[in-house]
């Protein structure tokens, strides 16, 4: 049975980076200020369950891919593309793509 992963403000800043996406923009996508989402990453707030849910849904649709613990290694994130897929998106992007 796999544990459902919990949001950690760890984890929801490891993925904002991998993603270099901005808070305010992630913000935006999950429902939340970009101060919340700063907040939240430094550990000054805690959020609802349903705001964890939907900063992780946000972190998700931006290419961030949460890895539980699996009684072996402990939870985490990574890249859902592969660095070759992500670097054509990003230079895709760069040229005014969504």
């Amino acid at each position: 049975m796999e544990k459902k992963l919990i949001l950690t403000s760890d984890l929801a800043r490891a993925a904002r980076a991998l993603t270099k996406v901005s808070r305010e923009i992630i913000g935006k996508a999950a429902g939340l200020t970009e101060q919340e989402v700063q907040f939240f990453e430094h550990g000054r707030i805690d959020l609802t369950p349903g705001q964890r849910e939907a900063l992780k849904a946000a972190l998700e649709e931006y290419g961030a891919l949460f890895i539980p613990e699996d009684g072996r290694v402990g939870y985490g994130v990574r890249r859902r593309l592969t660095r070759d897929r992500y670097m054509k998106l990003n230079a895709w992007e760069g040229e005014g793509g969504a």
